[in-house]
């Protein structure tokens, strides 16, 4: 008798199907009372949380992304900025893209992001404390040298600048700029050295 009990629990096992991890159902590919055999995907199984993220990354900075690394990125039709973790970076650069494979976890708690989503994403390469960065319309190409005009007792003044990091609105100057200096950053083109500047605004 309790081996027949056995079995039926056995027959009753074999018509449940248990997922390997929590996650959302999607749409059922078999009609109920139809035959299922092993190589037939009933349904998929999507994990939520947590979410991994995958990206490449430019040559350039494959030396600056690494393990615990933070991601910030936004989605298309959300207005939040999300964050993630780098946890694994690729061992090689790909030939063909010049960029390095990482991938993030988010966490994805309250399950707001759905997985397959394109996203934008920034990764903060490196921070640099007291950096001097100044828009970059202010900056004077000339005679291969970088120029800006500082504005000194009414007057414009040229100086030669070193450039480092830049951004598309900001560039960082390493060397030719001292914290305080005032800088012109409209109708450089006109200007020369010794012109007499009248300030419209100062920020």
């Amino acid at each position: 008798m309790n081996a027949d009990i056995q079995l039926v629990k056995a027959n009753i096992d074999l018509t449940e199907l248990k997922a390997p991890f929590d996650g959302i159902i999607g749409l059922r590919q078999v009609s109920e009372g139809a035959y299922a055999s092993p190589s037939i995907i009933i349904a998929t199984l999507t994990k939520i949380s947590p979410l991994k993220i995958e990206f490449g990354v430019s040559e350039k900075y494959a030396g600056v992304v690494k393990s615990g690394t933070k991601v910030a990125f936004d989605i298309e039709g959300n207005l939040n900025t999300f964050y993630a973790t780098v946890y694994a970076v690729d061992s090689k650069i790909d030939p063909i893209t010049n960029s390095l494979s990482v991938r993030a976890l988010y966490p994805n708690q309250n399950g707001m992001t759905q997985p397959g989503r394109t996203a934008n994403l920034r990764v903060r390469m490196l921070e640099i404390h007291d950096a001097i960065a100044i828009p970059s319309e202010a900056i004077v190409p000339e005679m291969g040298t970088d120029k800006v005009f500082l504005y000194k007792s009414g007057k414009a003044q040229p100086v030669t600048i070193t450039k480092g990091l830049h951004s598309e609105a900001l560039v960082q100057v390493l060397d030719g700029l001292h914290l305080g200096d005032t800088i012109i950053t409209s109708g450089t083109l006109q200007l020369r050295m010794g012109l007499d500047v009248v300030l419209d605004n100062i920020d």
